[in-house]
């Protein structure tokens, strides 16, 4: 055989199903994307850089991801696909190359009362079976442990058809659920101050009724003046007990006022009703506030909180409840699990300790079953959407993150590089949109988008190695290996306030000192107590202003402009200058196009297909009725002016004929905190996480109050954007303020006056102070992990 037949036969030829190693995406158009072509490896760990707002979850969710959903759904027959969410086909020309996408985003876990870690995750369902399997006494099925499932029973006559009669029959039947009747399974009962609901000096047709909404000239006057209860005349301190009882505490019941049928329901169910069945943070914020005041949350006496009813807190395994099992933290509840050796059940134990075990592994041992869905953190709950994925079998899927280091101590990032890995070595493409070097350090591929945010972005600025991003000219390049220092001169505390004996979750009766008009920092592990410490410690007397991770809600109809309170005072300017109503410059209300109601585009149902948005005709996307249009304020349009960037509506509102010292200042608050580039009219729903959380910012600048609590304000910022962070919080403390951040990030803790370190663990592994300093006696004390890592990062 010659040496070239040799070689010929040694070089096995590839087979043609394996030269599909790449996503191709051409031509990428969704919002700010400017024609972006990329090739992306599979099976490779691919991550996304750039500035907040520059495009990247536009290509990675809304193009790539959103894709391969589509193309899943669309496997499923058309009877199906209608019980399904309808989604568009993104704007792109070329999408090649797609596995099946698995999203693992920020979103929040569901807020609602009810929903728990447990229920959020398969581990309460698998508790549940195994209680009413092993539990002694055996109290029924898997609901009598469920506090989600009332205890019901009934009997009465059925009519059945047989044998060509009908036939009555007694029939009797009983439904065991493990809701506490109390509480409703809430685990709190709630109290309402009764003074907030009205003024007992005046009448109802005076304005007695101080419930935000219930005025005597809409509908609720009409029903409370017309039921003929009480006379709506008289001062309520008149009222008899009956009539006092009929106005606060009667049920729902029908009346007729003027020939229509109404209900009437007193004061405490119709806010029962309208304001405590809903969640607090969808709440718009006068109403939040009105809540706030009127009600008070305690825990239900009868089942302790627990939520359960005490038939399901009366069978135990080895002396534990499901009560018990779920407050445990859920490393010890792992222990216990798998402490259970029962051959009746060995499946369901084998898969309720693969669960728990993931909970451990990924940094989540700390919490507990019990815990309210709604008080994760956007880290956390991305982790518990990670552990069912962690087990799995599946190969060459596409798992899609979004900034997974979220809420992560530096001690915790690098256990979660180890699962990102750990999926890419099973042979799994994964694509991660992040900002911390130290995550992006494992990438074997990088895409950098930018140049800037907004419109300036958009575009692909670097693709390859991170060698080579270091070396790039690009803004996150340039500021990949930046540095903070620590501070030469510290500010000196103008007081203190005092948190004594907190023991709040984890915390462990903690005595401190928060030194006021610094900048403080509050820093640990995840989980060490450092939300508990601030968010339930921290008196609401001493005028804290607080900004959380609660998600920025709103629709599409929803704005900067609307949303910061902005469009009032440019409202109120077009009117004054026009001499007209300031409700015919709002697209949700007189002024809004007849043919689109105000969206601005006209959506065609399609059924099973997405629906079709297209601009509307009559307006050309402007929102507004031409003959409003046709009013002018600086010679400038509404239309016009909610179209312009943040930028050039300060210099418009600042000076000259449009000048609107209101307005100004708002818009100014904007630019501080790096929001210059949005439009006033651009839609939340477009705005990235750090967008949306700087935007919550800006709007409690304005708050009254001298102490700002700032929790992970660096969550979905660039390097580049952390120091205009820092630049905006000294300029918070050099104006008086004392400002406190909860935070991980070693630029801010390396910019603080003091620090205070929570830990040494998580859970109950931690909630005490392991030190309380400057900066510079941490890093050269090292007692603890923070103090090793912000040694490491400043080069101590």
């Amino acid at each position: 055989m010659s040496s070239k037949a040799r070689k010929a036969s040694a070089t096995p030829v590839q087979h043609v199903a394996d030269s599909h190693d790449l996503i191709r995406v051409q031509g990428a158009r969704e919002n700010n994307l400017k024609d972006v072509d990329v090739e992306l490896p599979k099976r490779r760990l691919t991550v996304f850089t750039g500035v907040s707002g520059s495009g990247k979850s536009s290509l990675v969710f809304a193009t790539i991801a959103a894709e391969s959903q589509r193309m899943i759904n669309e496997t499923y027959s058309t009877f199906i696909q209608g019980f399904m969410p309808t989604l568009a086909r993104p704007d792109v020309d070329v999408l090649d190359g797609l596995t099946t996408a698995i999203i693992v985003d920020q979103q929040r876990l569901g807020a609602d009362p009810r929903s728990t870690v447990g229920t959020a995750t398969d581990a309460n369902a698998m508790l549940r079976i195994l209680f009413s399997k092993l539990g002694k006494p055996h109290i029924g099925s898997p609901q009598a442990f469920s506090f989600n499932v009332a205890s019901i029973s009934g009997a009465g006559a059925v009519k059945i058809e047989r044998a060509g009669q009908t036939v009555k029959e007694r029939r009797e039947f009983s439904i065991t659920g493990g809701m506490c009747p109390r509480c409703e399974g809430r685990g709190a009962v709630s109290d309402i101050d009764l003074t907030q609901l009205y003024d007992d000096s005046k009448s109802l047709n005076e304005g007695a009724i101080t419930v935000p909404g219930y005025s005597m000239d809409g509908w609720y006057g009409r029903i409370y003046r017309g039921c003929g209860f009480f006379d709506p005349d008289k001062p309520i301190r008149e009222f008899t007990k009956k009539q006092l009882h009929d106005l606060v505490y009667k049920e729902p019941t029908k009346i007729k006022v003027d020939g229509i049928n109404l209900t009437y329901a007193g004061l405490v169910p119709q806010m029962q009703k309208s304001f405590l069945a809903k969640d607090r943070e969808a709440m718009q914020p006068h109403i939040r506030a009105f809540v706030d005041r009127a009600v008070t949350f305690a825990t239900c006496p009868e089942c302790d909180g627990t939520r359960l009813s005490e038939l399901a807190r009366s069978s135990k395994i080895k002396r534990i409840s499901i009560a018990d099992a779920c407050e445990m933290q859920i490393s010890d509840l792992a222990k216990w699990v798998g402490g259970l050796a029962e051959p009746s059940v060995a499946p369901l134990l084998v898969k309720l300790r693969a669960t728990l075990d993931s909970f451990v592994e990924i940094g989540l041992g700390y919490l507990s079953l019990d815990r309210p869905a709604g008080t994760l953190s956007g880290g956390e709950a991305q982790r518990v959407k990670m552990i069912r994925h962690l087990g799995s079998s599946l190969t060459d899927t596409t798992y899609v993150f979004d900034e997974p280091t979220i809420g992560l101590h530096p001690h915790d990032i690098q256990r979660m590089n180890d699962l990102l890995l750990r999926l890419r070595d099973k042979g799994n493409t994964v694509l991660v949109v992040e900002h911390k070097p130290e995550a992006i350090a494992i990438a074997d591929h990088v895409v950098d988008l930018g140049p800037g945010a907004g419109s300036a972005g958009g575009t692909v600025c670097y693709e390859g190695t991170v060698e080579g991003l270091r070396a790039s000219d690009t803004v996150t390049g340039r500021h990949f290996d930046d540095r903070a220092r620590l501070k030469d001169e510290l500010r000196t505390p103008t007081g203190k306030l005092e948190i004594r004996g907190a023991s709040r979750h984890n915390l462990k009766k903690v005595d401190v000192d928060v030194p006021l008009g610094v900048l403080c920092v509050i820093t640990g592990v995840a989980g060490s107590g450092k939300s508990s410490l601030i968010h339930g410690s921290v008196p609401a007397s001493a005028g804290v202003v607080s900004v959380d991770q609660a998600p920025v809600r709103g629709s599409r109809r929803s704005n900067p402009a609307t949303y910061t309170g902005l469009l009032d005072p440019i409202r109120k300017a077009f009117a004054k200058a026009n001499g007209v109503k300031p409700a015919l410059f709002s697209a949700n209300s007189e002024g809004a196009c007849p043919n689109c109601n105000g969206a601005g585009v006209v959506y065609t149902d399609l059924a099973i297909m997405a629906s079709v948005a297209v601009p509307c005709e009559e307006c050309e996307g402007k929102r507004f009725q031409p003959a409003v249009l046709e009013y002018h304020f600086g010679g400038r349009d509404i239309s016009e002016v909610l179209a312009m960037p943040v930028t050039e509506a300060a210099e418009f509102f600042g000076d000259g004929e449009a000048r609107t010292p209101a307005a100004h200042t708002i818009l100014s608050r904007l630019v501080d905190v790096g929001l210059g580039y949005l439009s006033l009219g651009q839609p939340l729903t477009t705005l990235s996480g750090g967008e949306r959380q700087r935007l919550k910012l800006a709007t409690h600048m304005g708050d009254k109050g001298g102490v700002y609590v700032l929790d992970e304000p660096t969550t979905g910022l660039h390097l580049a954007d952390v120091e205009q962070l820092l630049a905006l919080l000294d300029r918070l403390v050099d104006s008086g303020k004392s400002v406190i951040v909860i935070e991980h990030h070693q630029a801010v803790m390396a910019h603080a006056d003091w620090i205070i370190d929570l830990g040494p663990g998580a859970g109950h592994d931690g909630g005490k102070v392991v030190f309380e300093g400057t900066p510079a006696d941490l890093v050269a004390d090292r007692s603890t992990l923070t103090g090793e890592h912000l040694a490491a990062y400043v080069g101590a």
